[in-house]
């Protein structure tokens, strides 16, 4: 292990970064931190944006290093805190990440029943704890919204926090769509607190409405683009296929750990439980994007013609079509469509649902929920939501969830 603790890191977006904390270090070095090298922060979107090739892993660095100028900020303005505060905020957005799996959001809810990527995280960072002597307990406390400064909390998770900043920051940078640049260092540097909440300077404002102007920008040009929810779709298409092939007793290859999940449902109560000598929790931290990428390129030879005949679309870029709605889908056009699919004989009816897919997409900017608003404090003291502090009606629209169906299909 180095001796040299304080190290600088190079990153693209903000150049030079100090690790300032010797622990800090010390758990950037931890295996289940390591992890976060192999898991795309944008899932597939390199299909669409080739430069989209970053890591969880990068991300976890960048929101720290916002967070250390976050909490020096405060700090000059009078936020009492502690060299054990800061570090317990440090360390849950360092950590706030570890339970995402391959491709990030894409498996959300294929690999366990109702466990989140956050309890999945929180498990992760009580195992670093317990490797650590229990150093690593107060971040857990912050992640959790159980340590007693709850403004550390609304720094790691809340309508305006340090993982927002820098997600919506690189993915703009390493996508090229400039629409999700945001003024991270000017709200930063804005920053205040008021009755130990997280509150923004007047100052501030137009960069706290540039913000959520390019999230909801972000979204529909990266996050939901139309490419990347069809190739998401038919990623999850094949993980399902793979699972029902295991239930019927067809073998078909896949790595150890991603095998375990084709052929286990794990609930909340069984996370600690031992499936030959090892726990789900143990299985899924070797679980990153190569093992789907390299179980796909086997299947795309399989002898099921829906399993390799989607493994082949997705590695050969080979998508389906997709038509967007902003109302419900008429059910004549799916009738329509089915139709068109079995007429060009691009499957059988037995599997149509496997290449006619519907499904929603939400866009939702601003949360106006009574502990999730972001708070501007006016030149007079006075605290107001951004919607009503801000003089632009669009702000205001943002909080609204913007709702559209989709139906995807082969051709």
């Amino acid at each position: 292990m180095s001796t040299n603790k304080l190290k600088v890191i190079n990153d693209p977006v903000y150049g030079l970064i100090n690790i300032e904390n010797e622990l800090i270090f010390d758990v950037i070095e931890h295996p289940l931190f390591q992890r976060q090298r192999r898991i795309k922060q944008l899932g597939l979107s390199y299909l669409v944006y080739p430069g989209a090739m970053h890591t969880r892993f990068q991300h976890a660095l960048g929101a720290t290093y916002l967070m250390q100028n976050a909490l020096k900020v405060i700090s000059e303005k009078g936020c009492p805190l502690t060299s054990d505060d800061k570090q317990a905020a440090l360390l849950a957005i360092l950590l706030h990440d570890l339970g995402h799996g391959p491709f990030s959001h894409t498996f959300e809810n294929s690999f366990f029943d109702n466990i989140s990527h956050e309890d999945i995280s929180t498990e992760f960072m009580k195992i670093i704890d317990n490797d650590f002597g229990g150093r690593i307990k107060g971040g857990i406390e912050v992640f959790t919204n159980t340590y007693h400064k709850k403004i550390l909390h609304k720094l790691v998770s809340s309508q305006l926090d340090m993982d927002r900043l820098d997600y919506l920051n690189r993915d703009s940078f390493f996508t090229g769509v400039s629409e999700g640049v945001v003024g991270s260092e000017r709200i930063i540097k804005m920053l205040n607190f008021v009755d130990s909440e997280p509150v923004v300077e007047a100052k501030g404002i137009y960069s706290v409405e540039k913000f959520l102007i390019a999230r909801r920008l972000m979204y529909w040009q990266v996050y939901l683009h139309k490419t990347v929810v069809v190739a998401e779709e038919i990623l999850k298409l094949i993980i399902e296929r793979a699972k029902e092939l295991l239930k019927s007793g067809t073998d078909i290859f896949a790595p150890p750990s991603l095998k375990f999940f084709l052929t286990n449902s794990i609930a909340q109560n069984g996370l600690h439980t031992k499936f030959s000598g090892k726990t789900p929790l143990e299985y899924f931290a070797q679980l990153d994007d190569s093992d789907i990428i390299s179980a796909i390129k086997v299947w795309q030879f399989s002898d099921d013609f829906v399993l390799s005949t989607l493994s082949k679309r997705l590695i050969d870029r080979n998508l389906f079509k997709i038509e967007i709605f902003p109302g419900e889908i008429p059910d004549d056009k799916v009738s329509e469509i089915r139709k068109k699919v079995l007429s060009k004989k691009l499957c059988s009816e037995e599997f149509l649902d496997y290449f006619v897919i519907k499904g929603t997409l939400y866009n939702k900017a601003y949360s106006r929920g009574k502990d999730e608003t972001i708070k501007i404090v006016m030149k007079d003291g006075l605290v107001k939501d951004i919607a009503s502090a801000s003089d632009i009606s669009n702000v205001s629209a943002l909080s609204k969830t913007v709702k559209k169906n989709f139906v995807c299909y082969a051709f």
